[in-house]
């Protein structure tokens, strides 16, 4: 979080010197008096500058809007984006036209930028802030897709007796895997490596 403490003949040059060297608006920060200053005898004696604190306050919808519309534009996409947060998660839609290639090859595009969104968006954050992106309601077609891949390697690790490894998935999608199947007693399924390379792993549980 950023602040700068400055001065000014009044209250208010102080403030505005503030938002020029923090290069925001005045909406956008916190103001703390200091000092209010004197304009002294006769505008000369005792004459004492107005002292401010002024903190730019962390909006991370701002931030994270900001970040995607950069990097978007730079894409040559053209896209809407909608942002709703909901205690410490941010959901963001992305809508438009030819959006395909902000998803990727199984989304793999999408996931990328939605963890640099939330690198950004926890820099100067003060608690963890979980961000998931979609495109065009493709996260809902990828649960259904997920539930049924689970299924199928399910099977494979029970016939084969051989652990089976996914592609590396966020969080919320190894957890969708992990809920659906917690159905197969005959299996157990945990996480490996760091992200964003972590991903999940299917194993056989050992008879007798």
């Amino acid at each position: 979080m950023k602040e700068v403490t400055a001065n000014g003949l009044t209250v208010i040059e102080a403030v505005e010197e503030a938002l020029k060297q923090l290069q925001a608006k005045r909406d956008e920060v916190e103001v703390t008096v200091l000092d209010e200053g004197k304009k002294g005898l006769f505008g000369v004696f005792g004459k004492k500058p107005a002292v401010v604190k002024v903190t730019l306050s962390y909006n991370p919808k701002k931030v994270v809007h900001d970040f995607l519309s950069d990097v978007i534009s730079k894409m040559g996409i053209k896209a809407d984006i909608s942002i709703r947060q909901t205690g410490k998660v941010l959901y963001i839609q992305l809508s438009g036209d030819k959006l395909a290639m902000l998803i990727g090859k199984r989304g793999q595009t999408l996931n990328s930028l939605q963890y640099l969104t939330q690198l950004v968006a926890n820099r100067n954050s003060n608690h963890y802030l979980q961000i998931i992106l979609d495109a065009e309601n493709y996260r809902e077609k990828r649960k259904d897709i997920l539930k049924q891949l689970a299924g199928n390697l399910a099977k494979q690790a029970i016939r084969t007796s051989k652990n089976v490894s996914l592609e590396p998935m966020p969080s919320y999608e190894r957890k969708i895997i992990h809920a659906a199947l917690a159905q197969f007693k005959e299996i157990k399924t945990y996480s490996v490596g760091e992200e964003p390379n972590r991903h999940l792993v299917i194993s056989p549980k050992r008879r007798g």
